[in-house]
């Protein structure tokens, strides 16, 4: 499935790809953190008691069956197995926990360094390289390609960026990148010979450049982003946890499901984010509830990706490749094939038959399998679309609470995302529904309009609110 990356960026997932992302050039460097040791890791949190304010409040909220417009609460069905909201939130009190540990630690270490403001909460420890100097200037050539990468992908995005601190911006660079990457293992030129233990490779390399072992240069700016900011491991296994259901589960029977698909392929970004974007010093925010809004943007997007490519994910794919496949085949840690390794050209047709609908609320809406790959617009069709966009909405409602109470130079690129995103519904409605044969879409006027409004936003301070 398509996913994004839009907290930094949660961009969900596009069907594109880029020869640039291959992985060819290999080095090691090890990275350590001044001291000399590694930064440990927070272990995981409890959730035997969610906090009743903002947490219960998110679950209430969200966890709702929308296929007729109509809400229903799955709190009110007593049931001993845990939802995937309380199992995502486990995970969200771990990320949170760790931002306050390392900043604990820097404010323990810092009290009588006079900092900048705007960098207060960006917990920038200048990591050491073991390896000596001259291994800057890789450093510095790997984040310059992260960047590149950014700017030809997500290009309003990368426009943002480009008012946050330097350090900032080449480590959001280097965590779009790598999301990436991810993501093209299933949706790229080559995702018709990945495998399950393809992607157990990927999440090996993953280990490594966590510690400190890069395997490429763009490995090895996520290497150094990773010790100078408090970001935890769990949700880069748990995006490519994703690309594993991408291989395996091509139905998904209730939101329940669906839900943790969509924190899995998209959620997990803006855990990955929050740490590098920094809160602001003013915020009375809860570090709790900034996550819980950085979590609903990814599951706003890709909510809005899966009723944007309904038609898309349900159709024959075809991949026409001009470029020489072997650039593509360390993706999977194997040539494709001998054609391949001679530079032969590359074809492919075949069904992806995904529907990230939820089942139950297709059925309980009238609708089957057969009426999407059918590709009619009916009256069942517009109100079942109806339900489906009311939630994806309540989602960015959510996710707007936290966005204010980022770090000012982070916010204006994770607003204008929202904003631009959330268009896409709208664009869903004028299109009648018809996410069969009409792809919505942003168009540029509208985009231009758009930045103001975010900048406007982004300058306004946060809540001040306990």
């Amino acid at each position: 499935m398509s996913s994004g990356v839009h907290w930094v960026v949660c961009w969900p997932k596009e069907n594109t790809s880029h020869a640039l992302l291959s992985l060819t050039t290999t080095t090691t460097t090890t990275f350590l953190p001044r001291n000399g040791s590694p930064f440990r890791r927070s272990k995981m949190y409890s959730s035997s008691s969610f906090p009743s304010s903002s947490s219960s409040k998110l679950k209430l909220r969200l966890s709702t069956s929308l296929s007729t417009g109509a809400l229903a609460y799955s709190g009110t069905v007593a049931t001993p197995a845990r939802s995937s909201e309380e199992k995502v939130y486990e995970v969200v009190l771990k990320q949170a926990a760790l931002v306050r540990e390392h900043r604990n630690i820097y404010d323990n270490n810092n009290n009588n360094i006079t900092q900048n403001q705007n960098d207060s909460t960006a917990l920038d420890f200048n990591p050491t390289i073991t390896d000596g100097t001259t291994n800057w200037d890789l450093l510095n050539d790997a984040y310059f390609r992260c960047g590149e990468v950014c700017a030809e992908y997500a290009k309003t995005f990368y426009l943002g960026t480009l008012l946050m601190t330097p350090e900032r911006r080449k480590a959001v660079w280097a965590i779009y990148v790598w999301c990436r990457r991810t993501d093209e293992l299933v949706d790229g030129p080559n995702a018709p010979h990945i495998t399950p233990k393809a992607l157990d490779r990927w999440e090996q390399r993953l280990t490594d450049l966590f510690e400190g072992r890069p395997f490429d240069m763009y490995d090895a700016a996520l290497s150094h982003t990773v010790s100078k900011y408090p970001v935890d491991i769990q949700p880069f296994r748990d995006m490519i946890e994703g690309m594993r259901l991408d291989l395996r589960k091509p139905r998904y029977k209730n939101f329940d499901e669906l839900y943790l698909y969509c924190y899995y392929v998209a959620g997990t970004v803006g855990l990955m984010s929050v740490p590098v974007m920094g809160i602001a010093p003013e915020s009375k925010a809860s570090t709790e509830s900034v996550y819980n809004a950085a979590l609903a943007l990814g599951i706003a997007n890709q909510l809005t990706n899966i009723l944007r490519d309904v038609g898309e994910e349900a159709s024959p794919m075809q991949y026409k490749i001009n470029v020489p496949i072997s650039d593509f085949s360390s993706w999977a840690g194997k040539p494709l094939s001998n054609a391949a390794s001679f530079g032969a050209k590359l074809d492919i047709n075949a069904r992806r038959g995904r529907i990230y609908l939820p089942q139950d609320e297709l059925a309980q809406a009238g609708l089957s399998d057969e009426d999407i790959f059918r590709g009619k617009v009916t009256d069942k069709w517009r109100s079942f679309m109806k339900g489906q966009i009311k939630r994806a909405r309540m989602f960015f409602d959510e996710a707007e609470k936290g966005v204010a109470e980022l770090n000012s130079a982070s916010r204006w690129p994770v607003w204008a995302s929202l904003l631009l995103y959330r268009k896409i519904l709208d664009s869903i409605e004028a299109n009648d529904y018809d996410n069969f044969t009409k792809r919505a879409y942003v168009g540029k006027a509208k985009k231009f309009l758009s930045l103001p409004v975010a900048y406007a936003r982004a300058v306004m301070r946060p809540s001040q609110a306990a």
